[in-house]
């Protein structure tokens, strides 16, 4: 809810099942109306008694501040969950109940990464609602760090067998050498490509920094590729086919893989090329912040968990005390 002024009175403005509802305050002091609609979000969340309730005002205050990724993400594992967890109180949020959702999940072939961040979204949900919440809320153990990448070798081999498919050489190309998630290569635009500075700006302008959307250097090989990609455009996408954003390049990233000669299973390692990618730059010597920065991590933490091992300098000087 916002403040606004309607007919000289303070009113929380709000949008209820996509309609506007203004609430008033009684008052014509700021002062007074902020401190009212504080009290009117308060008791509204008291009011929230189950899951449901929660998710329901969740939505409404803090889904449209994510970025478009995590809007998406948030859907998905509502969907999931809200057959199980809607109808509870947090007080009947169990470990108990949280094991079996995961065991069953598993059993329909989810992986724990995924059950892991639909628990985490019921975490964020009746949290938002109430930092004491006493729902106990049991997350899977976090997954080992990726360790399939592509070699050199095999990206360009990769690379070249995309050619024969100008969107994905393109999708390819940029994938690596921005080490940008899928999704933001898919959704980058032509405005967001400045070939006078030479960088590629991954998230949308006044976009919240989300997941992998850096804004990174153009390779000269990037360059090229865009160059001649954007002479022949015809949609404000950078990535297009035949006069259309595309929405996915997973069939034709596994026939390449398999015109390369490569394990086409590969294609299912969510952002081979991003992790490949960031994978060389730590053979090369390249410190775990540069990494971070250009992936777009916010928690350095995640670079040094996944990537310090690749590095050629990697626990070196403490092996050299035990000599």
């Amino acid at each position: 809810m916002r403040l606004v002024m309607f007919r000289g009175k303070w009113h929380a403005y709000e949008r209820v099942d996509g309609q506007p509802k203004r609430t008033s305050l009684g008052t014509t002091d700021r002062q007074i109306a902020q401190r009212r609609l504080v009290d009117l979000e308060a008791a509204r969340r008291q009011k929230a008694t189950t899951a449901a309730d929660m998710h329901a005002i969740y939505k409404e205050e803090r889904l449209p501040r994510l970025v478009e990724a995590g809007q998406e993400t948030f859907r998905l594992a509502w969907a999931r969950l809200a057959p199980v967890f809607g109808h509870l109180r947090p007080d009947q949020i169990t470990r108990a109940i949280t094991r079996a959702y995961a065991a069953r999940e598993r059993r329909r072939g989810v992986s724990d990464s995924t059950i892991r961040r639909d628990l985490g979204v019921l975490s964020a949900i009746v949290r938002y609602n109430d930092k004491n919440s006493p729902a106990m809320i049991e997350l899977p153990p976090a997954p080992q760090p990726k360790s399939r990448h592509l070699t050199r070798e095999e990206y360009r081999k990769l690379r070249e067998a995309a050619r024969k498919t100008p969107h994905l050489y393109l999708f390819v190309i940029l994938a690596y050498t921005t080490a940008g998630r899928a999704r933001a290569i898919l959704e980058l635009t032509w405005e967001r490509v400045d070939f006078a500075r030479g960088l590629i700006q991954l998230g949308g302008r006044g976009e919240r920094r989300g997941k992998g959307r850096a804004t990174v250097p153009m390779t000269d090989s990037a360059r090229e590729a865009l160059i001649e990609a954007h002479q022949a455009a015809l949609t404000d996408h950078v990535i297009e086919y035949g006069g259309k954003p595309v929405l996915s390049v997973k069939r034709a990233f596994r026939a390449a893989l398999v015109r390369a000669g490569l394990d086409p299973n590969m294609s299912d390692v969510r952002n081979l090329l991003r992790h490949s990618a960031a994978v060389h730059m730590a053979e090369d010597g390249v410190s775990m912040d540069e990494i971070g920065q250009f992936l777009g991590h916010t928690n350095p933490r995640i670079t040094y968990r996944v990537y310090a091992r690749f590095s050629p300098t990697y626990l070196k000087r403490a092996a050299s005390a035990l000599e």
